[in-house]
Formats: C-alpha cells, sequence, structure tokens
C-alpha cells in the first residue's frame, strides 16, 4: 500500500522544534526571534500567504512584524526598507512576499537583503553555498530545504545508491533541489520541457520530485513501481461535478492514476506546502542563534 506522505505532521514537528529553540535562546541569551515580512499591494492570494506565515511566526514565539506597502510604491521605497530591516537587530529574517508588483525589481530588492537574514534562501551568497556543498553556514530555500525532510521520513538521510529525478531547472526550486540531493549521495537527473524521452527519463527515478506548474501533468506510465513522489506543483482546476463556479487543488502529478503504483507520495494539499512555512521558521530561529553567536540546533527532521 503506498504511503501518504504527511507533510503536516512533518511541519508540526519542525515548527515544535523551533518553538522550543525559540525558548531557550530567549532565556539563556536574552534574545527574541524577530521575522519581518514585507508585502506590497493587495493581492489576495499574498496576504492570505502572509497572514498563515505571520500566525505561525507568533505560535513559534517570534516577534512578528508585517510591513504592508501600497500598491503603488517605488524601488527606492522598498529598498528603503530593506536597508532600514538590515540595519535592525531586533530581526533576524526579512521575508519579501512574492510576486511583486510587476513596475518593481524583485531579484534586486531579494539581493539585497544581508545574506544573514534572507531567510527565503535566495540571495546569491546563500544560493551559491548550496551549489558548493555547503549547507552548514548559509541559509537553504524553504521548499527544497522542506522536501529533503520528507524524502528523509521515507529514505533516511544518505540516498546513497538512489537515482533522484526532479523536472523543473528554476534557481527557485529545481537547482537547489537537485543540489540537495546531490549532497545527500543520490544520483541526481535535472529534467524540463526540452528534455526527451520525458517520461522515459522519470521511470528510472527511485525518488521524482515535480516542480513545473502543470496539472496532473505525471502519469502512471511515468512512475517506476515502488518509486517515492514528491509533487511540489499547486494547480487550481474546475470542479463543475461540485458545483458552479467551484475549484479544486491539484498538484503535478495525478495522484488517482500514480497511487498504486509509487511506494509513497506527498498529496495536493497537505505535502510540500505546510513544510515550506515550517523551514521558514527554522531558517528564522537558525539567523536569530547565529546572531547571538551560537551554533542553532537542527531541525532538519521530520
Amino acid at each position: 500500500m503506498v504511503q501518504l506522505i504527511d507533510g503536516k505532521a512533518a511541519a508540526k514537528t519542525v515548527t515544535q522544534a523551533v518553538t522550543c529553540a525559540t525558548e531557550k535562546l530567549k532565556k539563556e541569551a536574552g534574545v527574541k526571534t524577530g521575522l519581518a515580512v514585507v508585502i506590497v499591494g493587495d493581492d489576495p492570494a499574498s496576504h492570505a500567504y502572509v497572514g498563515a506565515k505571520s500566525r505561525i511566526a507568533k505560535e513559534c514565539g517570534f516577534m512578528s512584524v508585517q510591513h504592508t506597502l501600497p500598491e503603488e510604491s517605488t524601488q527606492q521605497e522598498l529598498m528603503a526598507l530593506v536597508a532600514a530591516l538590515n540595519a535592525d537587530n531586533e530581526i533576524h529574517g526579512i521575508l519579501i512576499q512574492l510576486p511583486l508588483p510587476k513596475h518593481l525589481d524583485s531579484d534586486a530588492v531579494v539581493q539585497s537583503i544581508r545574506p544573514e537574514k534572507d531567510v527565503d534562501g535566495l540571495n546569491v551568497v546563500n544560493a551559491g553555498k548550496v551549489a558548493t556543498g555547503d549547507l552548514e553556514t548559509g541559509l537553504i530555500s524553504c521548499t527544497p530545504a522542506g522536501v529533503m525532510v520528507l524524502v528523509g521520513s521515507v529514505h533516511g538521510n544518505d540516498l546513497s545508491g538512489l537515482k533522484a529525478v526532479v523536472i523543473g531547472r528554476s534557481n527557485l526550486f529545481g537547482k537547489p533541489m537537485a543540489q540537495l540531493l546531490l549532497n545527500a549521495n543520490a544520483t541526481v537527473t535535472i529534467a524540463h520541457s526540452r528534455t526527451r524521452n520525458l517520461a522515459s527519463v522519470c521511470r528510472g527515478a527511485d525518488i521524482l520530485v515535480v516542480a513545473v506548474g502543470r496539472p496532473e501533468m505525471v502519469k502512471a506510465d511515468w512512475v517506476k513501481p515502488g518509486a517515492t513522489i514528491i509533487d511540489v506543483g499547486i494547480n487550481r482546476m474546475s470542479a463543475s461535478e461540485s458545483g458552479a463556479g467551484k475549484t479544486r487543488l491539484v498538484g503535478d502529478v495525478d495522484l488517482d492514476a500514480v497511487i498504486d503504483i509509487a511506494g509513497a507520495i506527498t498529496p495536493v494539499p497537505g505535502g510540500v506546502g505546510p513544510m515550506t512555512i515550517a523551514m521558514l521558521m527554522a531558517n528564522t530561529a537558525k539567523a536569530a542563534w547565529r546572531a547571538a553567536g551560537r551554533q542553532p540546533p537542527l531541525f532538519n527532521r521530520a
């Protein structure tokens, strides 16, 4: 029987460890962990994500500060806010809610965050550390880090002898994901829209990680029997059978088609999504511990 990988349960384990670490840092060093979230505009989905992040941050014992800027804010205004947060010793993590309005240069804003406060793990310094195998001194991009926790819950932390395929080559997810799998001793293939015989490539994978944004693209004949499938996609599809205008969330994998073939799989929703927020909290806790001159505990166990 297939194992449905419970991202909510794994995320809870991580946030509980973060909460304990936060309490310990405050008790022993007098430091309260601070997270600043910056959102520009009034996009409902972005505000929902920020609300969830802020709620969990407070549950972890953080000082959570939200800065909401109007849609018409200029690049200079946003950069000035980031500079002020960089200089604020009570703020250990800075998160820019993406996407930003189109008139703003997102990359310039993200790269202006000090690497030690870059809890999204998107600064080139942190990305470069992951690319060179340094997973100890930087901050790792949250979704790939969360996926590794879920993979570890199935296979352990040493993936020697296992073949992994990552569909997707973005700087945000695909590349760091492949590097983390490689660091865990998996043999890794990065596949993408230009890959020939994509289904055949995927069939060779013991671990298949899918992040392409195409609903239910991966079908049964793409999957090796017994493989572990990590579905990073989240897509909204019509659910007219439930009523006019109704929708449902699905991943990039056709869950119904592969569930009798896979050995383990993440559902959508309830799989990777909760882990992204949990690892954001873990990165913020790490940043606070390091700012206090202390070695942070590990948060990468489900």
